[in-house]
């Protein structure tokens, strides 16, 4: 188990991501992969009230309904439940009485009293910073909401979320949601981590795998033939620098007897301030490689290894 920064949270260091249900993984689906990560020791899942608004048919709110539906119907101990605020096409950014109102719509679809983690999906700059930190810090004063945290936010914005909360007295956030993974490291490493070390935040990485590019499953830049929805998202990485990248999480991963998929999850969670990454799975197959990167624990020789081979300049790219 890893806290999430400063929080009373603490949670199995892998996140569950909701994206897919209601989009690749039908109630069904979704209920059997829900199981199977719980039965497998998971407890930590993370949704948003946008998912999944851009499959025809949908209005958004999808994936917090089945898992509000999941929960009913299974009433698990202990789980963890992170969701997020600004991208639903019915309560569009970071507005106070927006915040409000979509944090009570999440509530009800999830079916709880409380939002374990609540997330400003994406920073919304047509509203002062100082009156979305003041939504959040209300809605954890009036019990709606027990932790605040952002993602896709700048570092310079987070250090400003943090200085209006001190100085306003409201709830600090205590983690953040960043695009981070082994061919996507840079910005994050040079910016986002600093801040989080400097304020004990704890980094909660989505994109994983790299939408599925780092489960080796991806060798070919050309996405046809591939049936997955992901796979234009995961084939542009089929570089010769990105399939080095899959080359070397393949040895180091046979050497645990473990999947490329894991091997990459176990390096994420290796880098300072990550609690948990967020990886998703649209069947019950899919479930164990990501249990097992929660689990695996590479040496610090086999951390460097991948840190070197996917080591990139802005310049070069």
């Amino acid at each position: 188990m890893t806290r999430i920064g400063n929080s009373d949270l603490d949670v199995f260091p892998l996140s569950l991501g909701g994206n897919v249900f209601g989009w690749t993984a039908d109630r069904d689906a979704s209920f059997a992969v829900l199981d199977a990560f719980v039965a497998g020791g998971g407890d930590f899942i993370d949704t948003a009230d946008v998912y999944s608004a851009w499959v025809p048919g949908n209005a958004g709110g999808e994936s917090e309904t089945i898992i509000g539906e999941w929960l009913a119907s299974r009433k698990p101990e202990g789980v963890v439940v992170a969701t997020k605020v600004s991208q639903h096409p019915e309560f569009t950014g970071l507005g106070a009485a927006n915040v409000r109102r979509a944090a009570e719509a999440s509530l009800g679809r999830l079916g709880v009293d409380t939002i374990d983690l609540y997330y400003a999906h994406y920073d919304d700059e047509t509203v002062p910073l100082e009156e979305t930190v003041g939504a959040f810090g209300q809605l954890v004063a009036d019990g709606l909401v027990r932790n605040v945290a952002v993602s896709n936010y700048s570092a310079e914005r987070i250090r400003e979320w943090v200085d209006i909360a001190r100085r306003t007295g409201v709830a600090l956030p205590v983690a953040v949601q960043p695009h981070y993974n082994l061919v996507h490291r840079n910005d994050v490493e040079e910016t986002i981590i600093p801040v989080a070390q400097e304020f004990g935040l704890g980094l909660v990485p989505y994109y994983s795998l790299a939408s599925g590019f780092l489960t080796g499953k991806y060798r070919s830049a050309d996405p046809e033939g591939q049936t997955s929805p992901r796979a234009s998202g995961a084939a542009k990485y089929a570089t010769e620098a990105g399939l080095k990248v899959i080359d070397a999480l393949e040895e180091i991963g046979a050497a645990h007897d473990a999947s490329i998929a894991a091997t990459a999850l176990a390096w994420l969670r290796a880098q300072p301030t990550v609690v948990a990454p967020i990886a998703s799975a649209r069947t019950v197959e899919q479930v164990p490689d990501l249990l097992a990167g929660a689990r695996l624990e590479l040496t610090n020789d086999e951390v460097a290894d991948l840190d070197r081979v996917s080591s990139w300049t802005p310049t070069a790219h």
